[in-house]
Order: C-alpha cells, then structure tokens, then sequence
C-alpha cells in the first residue's frame, strides 16, 4: 500500500530557485498596461497622445522658469561673490568706482509699491461693490469693460500722460497743499517739483486699479447667494449684507491685494518717466527716487564692465523672486476662496 501511494502521490515538487521568464514577461505587461491607463482612462490612443502633448507643454513652461533662474543666477555670480549679503544692504550705486549696492531701489520700489496700495485698494474695492452688489446689469457691464480697458493701455501712455499732466497737476494743486498741512512731517517737505515718489505711487495706483477691481469682483460674485438670502432673511440691511459677503471674500481680496502689489513691483517704464531716477533714500515723498525695474531699464545699455553687467543682472534675480513668490501666495489665497465657495454651492 505504501509502494502505490508514492507512485500515485509521485516524487514532492521544489520551488525553482530563479523565477521563470514568463513571470517577468507578465510583471512588464502589468506595468505597461497600469502606465496606458494613466495615460487614456477611456483606453482611447487619441486621448493619450492629447494627454502626452498637454503635459509636455506645461514642462516647457516650468523648464522655462528654471532656465531664466539659472540664466540670471550664472550671469549675476561675479557681483554675488564680490559683494556677498552686502549688495542688498549697501546705499552706494557708483559704476566708476565699481561699489554697488541695491538697497535705494529696493527702498524706492517698496515705498512706491505701498503708496499705490494706499490708494488703489479703497478705489478697487467701492468699484467691485457697485458692479456686484449695487449697480444694474445694464449699467454695470459698460462699467466693467471701461474698467477693464485701463489694464490695456500700454506703460508708456501713462508715463506721458503722467509727464505732461499728472506732474504739474501735483505740482500746483496737490503737493503745496499736503506741504502746508503736513510739512511737519518727514513726508511732506522739501522741494515741489512734481517728480518723485508721490507721482510713481499715483501712476501705478491708477495702473493696478483695474487688476485688483476686477479680481475682487469675481471673488465677490464667487460668493453664494445663499449668503445674502440668510442675511436678508435675519433682517440685515443692504450694508450689512455686504459685509457678510466682504468676509466671506476676505482671502480672495487678500489674494487681489497681493497681485496688484506684484504687478507694481514690476512696473518699468511709466514709473522710469516720472519718479526721478535718483539712487538715494529720502523720507519726503516729494522727492526723486529709483526702483529695481527703473535702473534696470536705464542702466543696461550702459553697463561696460563685468561687475556692472553682473550687478544689474542680479537686480534682475532679486525682482524676479519677489514678484514670483508676491504673485504665488496672492494666487493661492484667491485659489483658496474659491474653492470654498464651490464647495459651499455644491452643498447645497
């Protein structure tokens, strides 16, 4: 009996020590086929050769990015490593002497940049109120294409117009005032001459106007209506419902804010026209000053030597990483408003 049950059993099978070629065949198959459905979820070639396009064109653009930060940081090396840290905290800009120093544009851009804000962001916020809140539709769509088109209007046109109107404007009927009233102050003395950081500050307030009114308006009309009806319905007024929607938007604005702080930052050529190009640090308002795009602008053609070339370019990495991480977080915070509204309207 035991002879017949080996026989029929048979001798006890081993594993083989290395595993078979068709297993690694099927392993490849798995992969592949894994990959293909990544590609074309529908199992569609045409689908995944779209798909294959679109994301070789989104690398192109972020390749792009990277190149122009390795191009700027490769040309800027000789001025990185003679002037270290002190580049940013040094005042002097003296291409014959070769000492450079970027703090009095980077004083000259914020200070600007900041004036613009002061008064760009009541005017960019009354104008998104009307037009979602207040005005007719009849009214308000001639209204936002009006606003829109002074986002169109090249630098250039503003720097002129700031020339030979907005600059004796100031001059006559704006700084002789602000110098009675407030020349107490460090802000308001000095010499008027309608060129300064007074008339940069008023140019780019008027430029970055349309881009954060029409911003904050799509953040507000982003807003669901059930927000209203609830206020409205509690017995809130037309004012206080506005609120309501103002905080519900509070990010988004946030976000528009933001982006319009970056488009000044980067303006050139209408502030190059009116803020006086002068390298120094003044606390007066009414005095001439200098940005990072202004002496960029004026001061390439000129640069000769190597250490002068490689100063400017490294202005030009420093504006570049400013304007990227100001347009990065005002995008997010815009991003993260509407999320939540979308949400909130799904829901319901």
């Amino acid at each position: 009996m035991e002879e017949e049950r080996k026989i029929i059993d048979g001798p006890s099978l081993k594993p083989h020590p290395t595993p078979l070629p068709e297993r690694e065949e099927t392993k490849k198959l798995k992969l592949s086929s894994r990959l293909w459905q990544r590609l074309s979820p529908t199992g569609n070639t045409g689908d995944a050769i779209f798909r294959v396009t679109m994301f070789a064109v989104a690398l192109v653009v972020v390749l792009i990015v990277v190149g122009m930060i390795f191009a700027l940081a490769s040309h800027a090396t000789l001025s990185i490593r003679q002037f270290g840290l002190r580049f940013i905290t040094g005042r002097e800009w003296d291409p014959v002497k070769g000492e450079f120093g970027a703090l009095a544009f980077i004083y000259g851009t914020i200070v600007s940049s900041l004036i613009a804000l002061l008064i760009s962001v009541p005017l960019s916020l009354g104008i998104a109120i009307f037009l979602v809140e207040q005005a007719p539709r009849y009214l308000a769509r001639p209204i936002t294409f009006l606003v829109e088109l002074l986002a169109a209007i090249p630098s250039v046109v503003y720097g002129l117009w700031g020339i030979f109107v907005l600059a004796p404007f100031l001059r006559v009927h704006i700084e002789p005032r602000l110098s009675q009233w407030l020349g107490w102050t460090p802000f308001f003395h000095g010499p008027i001459t309608g060129i300064g950081l007074l008339t940069a500050g008023v140019i780019l307030a008027i430029m970055i106007t349309p881009i954060i009114s029409a911003v904050v308006r799509d953040v507000m009309a982003a807003v669901p209506n059930t927000q209203r009806e609830a206020a409205l319905a509690l017995g809130a007024t037309k004012w206080e419902t506005t609120l309501v929607v103002l905080v519900n938007a509070a990010p988004g604005i946030a976000g528009a804010v933001i982006l319009g702080l970056g488009r000044a930052i980067g303006e050139t050529m209408a502030v190059t026209m009116v803020i006086g190009n002068r390298p120094q640090i003044n606390f007066s308002l009414f005095q001439p000053s200098y940005t990072l795009a202004s002496v960029i602008a004026n001061e390439f053609t000129e640069a000769t030597a190597d250490i002068y070339l490689s100063s400017l370019i490294e202005l030009g990495l420093i504006l570049f990483f400013v304007t990227f991480v100001v347009n990065a977080i005002a995008r997010l915070m815009v991003w993260r408003v509407t999320r939540k509204t979308v949400g909130a309207a799904m829901a319901v």
